[in-house]
């Protein structure tokens, strides 16, 4: 059996039976609603730079910071990742959280609304600057990928739009608690990641969880022979997704100015 499928039936058969594999695999409710249509509007591309904000913050992130948590004691609960070291531990963290915590975020169907924000936009405060004779405000450039927003970054329509399609995706695909995990554990050991020392080792274990999303999709799906590369379609679309808008969007009204790296590294390291 692959690794992420004896993971999964460890949980189950009682190692720890508060951890959220065992909690996934036992749990058979659920629950119905509409799926968005997740398509990014036509039209001027000036709309997709919109500046948007969640309509009900409050609800929404405490929702994502349960998923997280979630999320984590999922990790943690995997006993291929206990088995690594512990810098490499954070390495896969640091850079899976994000599609991570989106995948949980399908699987419990958070809704995402979102509201435009009365923020002006940069042609609103050039043509309100000339109107009063003053200069236009200087252009603010992008801050480089990779790099964590420290203060006040509302994401555009179009980066909320990718996240509202990926989760349409998910939830038109109708994917089950064991395809979920198999999901989780193909993004959570990436052998690509720079400044892995264990490569090989997940490289394997990576191979078997797509292994065993395969042969799980063949046993369950036989009438279905495009299942398993729809479910890749889901992987490939996480790559467009930016964890520094994850981290703006979901988790800045709580932290505030604390870096992420820094509250996933105090998470990690305890007993959630």
């Amino acid at each position: 059996m692959a690794c992420v499928e004896r993971c999964c039936r460890c949980c189950a058969e009682g190692r720890r039976h508060s951890s959220i594999l065992y909690s996934i695999l036992r749990s058979q409710q659920r629950q119905e609603r509409a799926a968005p249509t997740g398509q990014a509007p036509r039209g001027c591309p000036c709309g997709s730079r919109r500046r948007v904000a969640l309509r009900s913050p409050q609800v929404v992130c405490k929702a994502a910071s349960a998923v997280l948590v979630k999320t984590l004691r999922f990790v943690q609960n995997v006993p291929c990742f206990q088995e690594l070291p512990l810098e490499e531990q954070l390495l896969l963290v640091r850079s899976c959280w994000a599609p991570l915590l989106l995948l949980g975020l399908a699987q419990d169907r958070v809704p995402l609304e979102t509201v435009e924000s009365a923020e002006p936009s940069m042609l609103q405060r050039i043509l309100t600057a000339r109107r009063h004779g003053e200069q236009p405000p200087p252009r603010v450039p992008a801050p480089p990928p990779g790099r964590q927003h420290h203060g006040p970054h509302l994401p555009s329509a179009g980066e909320i739009q990718a996240i509202k399609g990926f989760l349409a995706k998910c939830w038109s695909l109708d994917i089950s608690t064991k395809e979920y995990a198999y999901l989780k554990g193909t993004v959570l050991f990436n052998p690509d990641l720079p400044g892995l020392q264990c490569t090989q080792y997940i490289e394997g274990l990576q191979r078997e969880a797509q292994q065993a999303l395969n042969e799980h999709v063949r046993l369950i799906h036989r009438g279905d022979e495009a299942r398993f590369a729809k479910l890749n379609v889901v992987l490939s679309l996480l790559r467009s997704i930016n964890a520094d808008v994850m981290a703006e969007l979901f988790f800045r009204p709580i932290i505030g100015a604390v870096n992420m790296d820094d509250m996933l590294l105090e998470m990690l390291c305890a007993k959630l």
